[in-house]
């Protein structure tokens, strides 16, 4: 679809800000000032709004510009609205001190919504594996669903290949390999103690997919023997989990006896995030180099705390 040009040669603030999609979504629907207390979630978002430091620059960056890509939002009950993409912008309005924001209003089904809902937060560059395996989840069954009705014209033409999995649609569309969806997929079994720690990277994909295969109880066990012993399974270890599991033969104890065996994730790693320390190191610098500053800095701090304790000890006064 050939874009609108505007009257003068120059684009304007808000095509310079707007992605094409955006640009597109607003062609196909008037935009709208809709107040922020009329606007309800999407039922089962799985996507995380965090009052993070992104959320915080985003918000300031919404109390001086306004929100520049309009929400999309599909008519709810009465007089309300349910969002459809632009969560992250919706609470960084509400932060601003913003009663109002732009919306584009259209007309979808249900799982209509809910493609469109997966296939823009998709979009965005940090998405976690929780995140992802949800959203796999309520797509294909939007995508099923759309399948099994006839009366549907379904605005993904890939959908209407027949002779095909959903799933195979999906990872197609997805550009992603269709083990990579049934993985992701299974994760949504996991306790959420386990997925926790999927997301936080101490728990590996693999071995993760194979423990979603053991029961609630058999995964509470695994989290106990986690706890114990500060490491996650192995793939190979979590492969014998599932196959005494589904021998009907899992006992606690013998989990706790698979997990014993030293490997070399035995010492639980501790994650930071890059953006949080970034402002430290050169951009080269490499994974050990930031490791030994790290280590080095903590050693400094140690060896500061010991001088102000033993000072403050001997009624001597504390120098920064």
């Amino acid at each position: 679809m050939a874009r609108r040009r505007a009257a003068v040669p120059l684009p304007s603030i808000e095509d310079l800000f707007t992605s094409q999609e955006a640009r597109d979504s607003a062609a196909a629907g008037s935009v709208e000032r809709i107040p922020l207390g009329l606007i309800d979630p999407f039922p089962g978002h799985p996507f995380r709004v965090a009052d993070d430091e992104e959320m915080e620059a985003l918000a300031e960056s919404v109390a001086a510009c306004g929100v520049l890509v309009p929400l999309t939002v599909v008519p709810g009950d009465g007089d309300r609205y349910t969002l459809v993409s632009g969560h992250r912008r919706k609470r960084a309005a509400e932060l601003a001190g913003l009663e109002e924001a732009p919306c584009i209003v259209r007309e979808m089904t249900e799982d209509e919504a809910v493609i469109a809902m997966v296939d823009s937060n998709l979009q965005r560059e940090n998405v976690l594996p929780s995140e992802r395996a949800f959203a796999y989840s309520m797509r294909l069954e939007a995508m099923k669903r759309q399948g099994e009705r006839t009366d549907l014209t379904c605005a993904q033409s890939a959908h209407k290949f027949t002779g095909r999995k959903s799933r195979d649609v999906l990872a197609e569309e997805l550009g992603v390999s269709k083990d990579k969806v049934r993985r992701y997929i299974r994760l949504t079994r996991l306790a959420p103690g386990l997925l926790a720690l999927v997301d936080e990277g101490r728990m590996r994909m693999l071995p993760a997919v194979e423990a979603s295969y053991l029961s609630e109880e058999e995964q509470g066990w695994l989290l106990d023997a986690i706890s114990e012993h500060a490491c996650t399974p192995s793939h190979a270890q979590a492969i014998k989990l599932k196959r005494f599991s589904q021998e009907g033969a899992l006992t606690h104890a013998l989990v706790r006896s698979v997990m014993d065996k030293e490997k070399p994730n035995q010492v639980e790693s501790f994650r930071i995030p890059k953006r949080s320390i970034a402002r430290f190191f050169r951009p080269s610098a490499t994974r050990e180099e930031v490791e030994a500053r790290v280590v080095r800095a903590l050693e400094l701090l140690e060896q500061a705390e010991r001088r102000r304790a033993a000072q403050e000890k001997g009624g001597e006064p504390w120098e920064m």
